[in-house]
């Protein structure tokens, strides 16, 4: 029985996870991406603490990360990242998001999901392509609110601080264990060819049109967090 219901768990994500990827083009999910963080930091004093994503390196966004399962949770979504450079923000650089975690829960869910990447060390291994958090890279759940002044341990705490918003509520998110890797097939598609993640999150590329929307919010909530 316990068999039965681990392969049900396995076999309805992998149909909702197959569903999402053939709706969601690589440009609708760069513009999901930022009506997430303009609805995220529009929230009054329900944000990200605008220390925190002033200090990020990086910022990734999943939205509609996948959450479902009988007895057996699991995670996968699809999203993009940019990191700061010497000419602003990075073409965006697309990824896969996968992880599971045991627990009772019943039925599924889909969150947005917000990862900010604090130092050199976690920006090092988001260049790497493939890394697994709180293995390779430490992650904790981020802060929440419009300051952060009296919380110093996202100082100290993680390379990787997430975030996640489900149902109007936004709160930080633990996510051990989760691996994430390079989105070759969105690349491909944003792109028209295949780009590294070192090429794009480091300035080596130009942004397709498509990127706009996200880079843009990007920079307002970044330049909003630097005042």
């Amino acid at each position: 029985m316990k068999k039965f219901l681990l392969l049900s768990a396995v076999v309805s994500l992998c149909a909702l996870s197959f569903a999402s990827d053939t709706e969601t083009k690589a440009a609708d999910r760069a513009q999901a991406a930022a009506d997430v963080l303009n609805e995220i930091q529009a929230a009054p004093d329900k944000g990200i603490p605008q220390e925190v994503l002033g200090s990020a390196e990086c910022v990734a966004v999943v939205p509609s990360m996948l959450k479902g399962g009988f007895m057996v949770g699991g995670k996968y979504g699809r999203g993009l990242a940019s990191c700061r450079t010497p000419k602003g923000w990075s073409a965006p650089a697309f990824f896969v998001i996968e992880g599971g975690s045991f627990g009772f829960q019943i039925g599924g869910q889909a969150v947005d999901l917000v990862m900010l990447i604090m130092n050199k060390n976690g920006m090092k291994h988001l260049l790497s392509s493939e890394f697994a958090l709180g293995a390779d890279a430490s992650v904790a759940a981020g802060p929440v609110g419009r300051h952060a002044e009296g919380n110093t341990d996202w100082k100290l705490r993680a390379e990787v601080l997430t975030y996640s918003r489900a149902r109007g509520l936004f709160a930080g998110v633990s996510l051990n264990g989760a691996v994430i890797k390079q989105d070759k097939d969105s690349t491909r598609e944003f792109y028209g060819h295949m780009v590294s993640f070192p090429a794009s999150l480091q300035g080596e590329v130009d942004p397709p049109p498509a990127a706009n929307e996200f880079l843009t919010s990007l920079a307002k909530w970044a330049q909003e967090a630097a005042k």
